[in-house]
């Protein structure tokens, strides 16, 4: 049975440049970064060259690049260290009702310690207007976390006005954005952007879990959470996983045009959408807009739990939301107020580079045998 991966939101399969450097980081250059001898000296080369493959993908400076465990550390350190940094400044925090949930129970938890929180709500597209996060940014916003793409949607928010709206209001907010699935697949300039703090995660980019990036602008100011070394600025102290690190470094340099794949995605997208509109119980629940790598989209009358375990005894392997939720209700689709039928019923298939038209058709063919031979929900 050929298997078809079409979860690529949740993770990517690790490509051979990346495999090959962290198997030579852990058998050959196996040294500590911070040791003073030349095995150490090595590593510490390696670190730096991966810390400058990130800062070149978003325009940055290699000191702005602090290394983490992942999107949800990198998540969490930013906004916490942002809302503590600047708490004597204002109490209030600007969000979306459907961002992540390591940026959602990071600020629900700032809510229990005194912090006001706005959780804005998407429109039918799955986005928020430049408005709604104009109306919500005021003089007490100390910090606007923001993500660049959904993940189950792929509705893409407009980051880009951001830092304009916080500047009118006379803020002193620091913008935070979850850029966990738009790094790699779209340009990020957070210097162009003002953007001040930006997570990314190395398993979303064909890179190894464990390793993701936090960019700090330069004079920005967080607290940091953790404590006990000197390690990435004192942000995030301790032995750096360098394996993972160098290579997450090695699948930056990997990525592919940008622009090039993201044509092909567009042409890969409006395929898929073409053949599951042939099907008459789906409904696309992906506006056009979004972000091509990403389509949500339901079958109506199949729950999504017995839908994704019938695809995966065929070899075909999507997902129900997001992987963090664990098969829990999607607060993304909540929050968008999706018909509940057609929440309960809802895929995601997202893709990569390694996904082809016939992957789709394989996709198809198998929606339709379960169209026609699973049992309908009440």
């Amino acid at each position: 049975m050929r298997e078809i991966y079409l979860d690529n939101s949740a993770t990517t399969m690790v490509c051979p440049q990346a495999a090959q450097k962290a198997l030579k980081m852990m058998t050959e250059n196996y040294g500590n970064p911070s040791s003073l001898h030349s095995k150490g000296f090595e590593a510490q080369k390696e670190l730096e060259a991966a810390r400058s493959a990130a800062a070149e993908i978003l325009n940055a400076e290699p000191s702005e690049i602090i290394f983490t465990s992942g999107g949800t550390e990198s998540n969490n350190t930013a906004v916490f260290g942002a809302a503590e940094a600047l708490s004597r400044r204002g109490n209030k925090i600007v969000t979306t009702a459907f961002e992540h949930s390591s940026v959602i129970e990071a600020v629900q938890r700032l809510e229990s310690r005194g912090f006001e929180a706005v959780y804005l709500k998407p429109d039918k597209n799955g986005t928020v207007s430049r408005e709604a996060i104009e109306e919500a940014v005021d003089k007490n916003t100390v910090l606007v976390s923001i993500m660049a793409v959904n993940n189950e949607t792929g509705a893409m928010l407009p980051i880009e006005a951001v830092r304009r709206i916080i500047d009118r209001a006379g803020s002193p907010a620091l913008f935070h954005v979850d850029a966990v699935q738009a790094f790699g697949k779209i340009p990020l300039r957070p210097k162009k952007l003002g953007i001040d703090l930006l997570s990314a995660s190395s398993h979303k980019i064909h890179g190894p879990k464990g390793a993701g990036i936090l960019y700090i602008r330069r004079g920005a100011r967080i607290v940091p959470l953790h404590y006990g070394g000197e390690q990435e600025k004192k942000i995030r102290p301790g032995t750096e996983p360098i394996p993972l690190i160098c290579a997450m470094g090695e699948a930056i340099k990997s990525l592919p045009d940008m622009k090039t794949e993201l044509e092909d995605m567009k042409k890969l997208n409006a395929y898929c959408r073409s053949r599951l509109s042939e099907i008459e119980n789906v409904h696309i629940n992906s506006d056009e807009s979004c972000l091509p790598y990403i389509i949500n989209f339901s079958v109506r009358g199949i729950r999504s739990e017995t839908m994704l375990h019938y695809l995966a005894e065929k070899g075909i392997f999507v997902s129900s939301g997001s992987a963090c939720a664990k098969g829990k209700k999607s607060h993304v689709l909540e929050a968008m107020e999706l018909d509940a039928a057609l929440a309960d019923s809802a895929l995601r298939v997202s893709f990569s580079r390694y996904n082809t038209r016939e992957d789709i058709d394989e996709l198809i063919k198998e929606l339709v045998n379960a169209d026609n031979t699973l049992a309908r929900s009440k």
